[in-house]
């Protein structure tokens, strides 16, 4: 299928996802929004792939949302449909992210050059970020008048510390790949966009590798457990491996490890519509 913002391609239980609007640098249109959500359930409602990367053409990575896609929203606030309109637009544009964090599989993102205001969004919902020397992030909606209000601030306080997520939201200032690294927002830091792409492909051979019904249960009880106590984190890895744990699957990652060759794993199954 064909995607006005996106290139899309899957070898090897790999789905590569690439912005591909290099001369707007990235930015996020009307159709961006709808076709990313769309791409990412169809990878995983059809079991198509086990891991997920996302990368950009051209030298910046996301410039975030093209504001003339907001042209056709209310902005009157004597308007009546004001708040409802806006709304309706803002929670759309979270569930497109939403979406990344919501399936079942792993999503890397790796970064080149600028990731700006609604790019912050979208690599926070990601799973494992990489960049490169040049890349940074940048809390942008500030320096229009705005509070960032399609995922960053609920996500990104779970990679830097309150002190730096204030500052930059307050400020709008940029933030390197070195200070990124250094501070765990990203995994690693790469001297050029091709080193990068190659270690996010090699890494997702790595997970793609692995049983995927286990890796599914790593990625749901890892955002359960942020997002809840200790004790309720605890009961829900006991209620998911009770559920879910496969005996055969357990053999032949034992098996295949010591027999030093591909493990033999079923797929995740496709989602069953209703």
């Amino acid at each position: 299928m064909i995607y006005e913002c996106f290139d899309v391609s899957i070898n090897n239980n790999i789905a590569h996802i690439q912005l591909s609007r290099p001369e707007k640098r990235n930015a996020m249109n009307a159709a961006f929004w709808a076709d990313l959500p769309e791409i990412v359930r169809d990878i995983d409602d059809n079991a198509k792939a086990r891991v997920i990367v996302i990368t950009s053409q051209g030298p910046v990575f996301s410039a975030g949302i093209d504001l003339t896609m907001l042209s056709g929203v209310a902005l009157d606030r004597t308007d009546p449909t004001y708040g409802a309109d806006f709304y309706s637009t803002v929670t759309r544009l979270q569930d497109s992210f939403t979406a990344l964090e919501n399936c079942r599989i792993p999503v890397i993102v790796a970064m080149q050059g600028g990731c700006i205001g609604g790019g912050v969004d979208m690599v926070t919902a990601c799973d494992i970020r990489l960049g490169t020397t040049d890349s940074y992030i940048t809390i942008q909606e500030i320096n229009v008048g705005m509070t960032a209000d399609v995922g960053t601030f609920p996500r990104i306080l779970n990679h830097l510390p309150e002190g730096i997520v204030r500052e930059l939201a307050y400020t709008g200032r940029r933030m390197g790949a070195t200070d990124l690294k250094a501070q765990g927002f990203y995994n690693e830091v790469y001297e050029t966009q091709e080193e990068m792409i190659k270690a996010a492909m090699a890494m997702a051979g790595e997970i793609a590798s692995k049983p995927p019904l286990a890796v599914y249960g790593c990625k749901r009880i890892i955002t359960y457990s942020r997002d809840h106590s200790t004790a309720d984190a605890l009961d829900q890895i006991g209620v998911w491996n009770m559920s879910m744990l496969i005996p055969s699957e357990m053999m032949e990652a034992m098996q295949s490890g010591r027999e030093k060759r591909p493990g033999n794993f079923k797929d995740l199954p496709k989602k069953r519509k209703a």
